[in-house]
């Protein structure tokens, strides 16, 4: 039975490009939902991912990392923050553990000074630092009087990551349950199989691919009578001389992205999985309406 108590609410997680936030919703989830990448701008969508405990539910939403945009892709990225913002009960601004609040940091900082929500500040990668470089950090965030809770923590080896739902916690008000209690993400499986291709691509293809990748599953079919199911998606890249490169010198390339690609497709759909992929070219698809709304970053009109 629900606690008469219960809370819930939606939470935004915001960052520049290359803080952890994904790092950090799987620690708090603790499950890997979402693609980790050293390359910026791995995240395009706004990822809706969900805790429930006997006490609250909590919607995190993962969003794109603050950046100059360069393209349409780019624009429409730092469009799906503002939507995330004005929709969330509380904010969770993850920061970099440098000794400066730079420019897109106090970018970031104007936005949440105007949405006059609770906000937790958190600073990342904080096993890094010194004790003296820590302190530094938190009297600089001090200065923004809008900032709530200051943390700390490290993402990937865990520290502190605990205090964060509690805290969370005491910012959301009485309110229903969502989504049922064993959901822990809203979006499709076909999503998170795109993302976890594309996350491996991320991995192995030289600096100025990645950007240009983009991942469709046109196909999922589980055999009948058999614990197989048969996966087949295309990855598109922006350039002719792009394709080349993505398959690589006797297809090894492609055959080594989908080796790894398929390891954590089996693992997240507890099945044996037969992947198959194919390369395209989509001149420019970054630019392009169709392109966008075709590839899921663009609502339909």
């Amino acid at each position: 039975m629900k606690n008469k108590n219960f809370v819930s609410g939606f939470v935004s997680v915001v960052g520049r490009t290359n803080v952890g936030k994904s790092t950090l919703l799987n620690a708090l989830l603790g499950e890997k939902l979402l693609i980790i990448s050293d390359k910026p701008q791995t995240t395009r969508n706004n990822i809706r991912c969900i805790f429930t405990d006997d006490e609250a539910q909590i919607v995190f939403m993962d969003t794109p990392g603050i950046h100059r945009p360069k393209n349409r892709l780019g624009e429409l990225m730092i469009d799906k923050v503002a939507q995330s913002l004005a929709n969330t009960d509380v904010i969770l601004l993850v920061l970099e553990n440098d000794l400066q609040i730079g420019g897109r940091d106090k970018m970031l900082l104007e936005k949440l000074a105007q949405s006059n929500k609770p906000t937790i500040a958190i600073i990342n990668k904080a096993d890094k630092m010194t004790q003296e470089d820590v302190l530094y950090k938190i009297n600089l965030l001090k200065e923004y009087d809008y900032i709530d809770e200051i943390v700390p923590l490290s993402a990937l080896t865990g520290k502190n990551v605990e205090k964060i739902i509690p805290l969370i916690k005491q910012y959301l008000q009485k309110g229903p349950m969502y989504f049922p209690e064993e959901m822990i993400t809203d979006m499709p499986e076909k999503f998170f199989v795109e993302e976890m291709i594309r996350e491996k691509a991320l991995f192995f293809l030289q600096e100025e691919i990645p950007h240009g990748i983009a991942v469709e599953v046109f196909s999922m079919k589980e055999r009948t009578g058999r614990d197989l199911m048969d996966i087949e998606a295309t990855i598109f890249c922006e350039r002719k001389s792009h394709k080349g490169i993505v398959i690589g010198k006797k297809g090894e390339m492609l055959k080594k992205i989908g080796i790894k690609a398929r390891e954590d497709i089996e693992k997240f759909l507890d099945i044996k999985v037969n992947l198959q992929l194919w390369v395209k070219v989509r001149e420019n698809w970054r630019e392009k309406q169709y392109d966008l709304t075709d590839l899921g970053y663009q609502e339909k009109d």
